[in-house]
């Protein structure tokens, strides 16, 4: 029996038919060079017969009367539940089709009558090409743990043969290490509450100097935005994908001529694109956009299962055609975030998270979404992936795209992941936001703009 955090609990609390609790990750591979045409059918065939499943692939969420929930590991576990096989059609399988495919995967809710996790092998893409779409409970465990989980299953080498499916690999410690965990976990019951009492103190007076205008872009308040977009409301069931990407050549080329980091940039090419689409739907912001940003509260080099996230609202930058100021604008935004949260007990972050949430929660719950003002306009995270190709047998993946979940009242979540020389921006969003793939055109095009104004700035 393994017990659950309090943020993992609140995924399955939150978790509903049109707002299901599970990420996934689209993998595009391309077979190997004089590889037959059934490279994808055989990976599948030796899915199916990985049986020897680990933890916390083999874990099946416990609800009862008596005590709380709980996971509870299971030797009964059918693969065909979780392994699957299809083939694209000829007409029907360029890369519309194969997200259009995808989003039909990520709709439904995870069976939680066994194990949550799925892997689907997708053939039939051309130029020899396949892809692995797989999913699992974010109770399982954070963004920035799943990339790990995922990258320590694939090869560096084209000339490695082994693979070893990822719920088939030990995550967590064992022995004398889950020993000396354990009394980590202890100390931390004991001394935690402290710090959490004595961090939320300090959390509430920076929220109540930014309400009474002391401070600026410490952190954004929560629920305070009157302004109505196509981007927030009641979630609904139903989902689409589409993606962005640019080179990491280009990301550090801006980098290193404005001393910015990744996420600076990244965030200043999503406001331009997003205030883009919104003029395009008659929504003119006069105030900044503010993104729900889930932040990492794991120390360098904690490597546990399960969910170490907080989540706060940051504002973007006020409304600017210059993209280059806007940059400016959000680094120093981003900046005196950082300075916040490295001065804040990480339990108290958590504790802020599972409050906001729950307020969120319950609106949603209620069917209150499109009435009460969001947290935030959306929900940017950032996770990051390997810096080298990965190989399965031989196959290259050439792409890795993150695929999230929604929070409460966001009808669009976007993920950040870099991964071998590219930066990819995934966006998942109810299939009734409109033009989802325009939105995705226009971070390609704010990311150009964010170049020529910086070349200009510098000329």
């Amino acid at each position: 029996m393994s017990k659950l955090s309090l943020l993992d609990l609140g995924f399955f609390i939150a978790e509903t038919e049109a707002s299901p609790k599970h990420v996934a990750g689209l993998l595009i591979f391309k077979r190997p060079p004089k590889s037959t045409a059934a490279f994808a059918k055989n990976l599948y065939k030796e899915y199916l017969a990985a049986s020897d499943v680990k933890p916390p692939f083999n874990r099946v969420i416990n609800f009862s009367m008596s005590a709380m929930p709980h996971w509870v590991a299971t030797d009964h576990i059918d693969m065909h539940q979780h392994v699957f096989f299809h083939t694209l059609p000829k007409d029907a399988n360029d890369r519309k089709a194969l997200y259009d495919f995808v989003s039909k995967l990520h709709t439904p809710m995870l069976d939680r009558s066994r194990p949550l996790w799925e892997v689907h092998v997708i053939d039939g893409l051309p130029e020899g090409k396949f892809a692995l779409y797989q999913k699992m409970h974010h109770a399982y465990a954070d963004g920035v743990t799943m990339a790990r989980w995922t990258a320590e299953c694939y090869s560096t080498s084209p000339d490695d043969m082994e693979q070893t499916p990822v719920w088939t690999q030990k995550h967590g410690g064992r022995g004398a290490k889950a020993k000396q965990e354990l009394l980590q976990m202890t100390w931390k019951e004991v001394t935690g509450n402290t710090r959490r009492f004595l961090g939320i103190g300090r959390l509430a007076t920076m929220l109540f100097l930014e309400s009474v205008k002391l401070t600026k872009n410490a952190i954004a308040l929560p629920f305070v935005s009157s302004a109505r977009t196509p981007l927030t409301g009641q979630v609904t069931s139903g989902r689409q994908f589409a993606t962005a990407g640019v080179s990491m050549a280009r990301v550090n080329a801006i980098r290193t001529r404005t001393r910015s980091t990744l996420n600076h940039i990244a965030l200043t090419c999503l406001d331009g694109a997003l205030r883009r689409y919104l003029q395009d739907q008659g929504v003119e912001l006069r105030q900044p956009i503010t993104i729900q940003m889930p932040v990492n509260l794991r120390k360098e080099g904690e490597k546990t299962a399960g969910n170490k996230i907080g989540i706060i609202q940051v504002e973007l930058s006020p409304p600017t055609d210059d993209p280059y100021v806007r940059l400016r604008n959000i680094g120093y935004s981003l900046r005196n975030v950082r300075t916040m949260v490295d001065n804040v007990a990480p339990e108290a972050i958590e504790s802020y998270t599972i409050i906001t949430g729950l307020v969120a929660q319950i609106a949603e719950t209620l069917k209150l979404s499109n009435k009460m003002p969001p947290m935030g306009n959306t929900l940017v995270s950032n996770v990051p992936g390997p810096k080298e190709h990965l190989y399965i047998k031989g196959a290259r993946m050439e792409e890795m795209h993150p695929i999230s979940t929604l929070p409460p009242s966001n009808l669009l979540n976007i993920t950040l992941f870099s991964y071998a020389g590219d930066l990819f921006f995934g966006l998942i969003a109810t299939d009734e936001l409109p033009n989802l793939e325009r939105l995705a055109d226009y971070v390609t095009e704010a990311f150009a703009e964010l170049e020529k104004s910086v070349r200009d700035a510098h000329a």
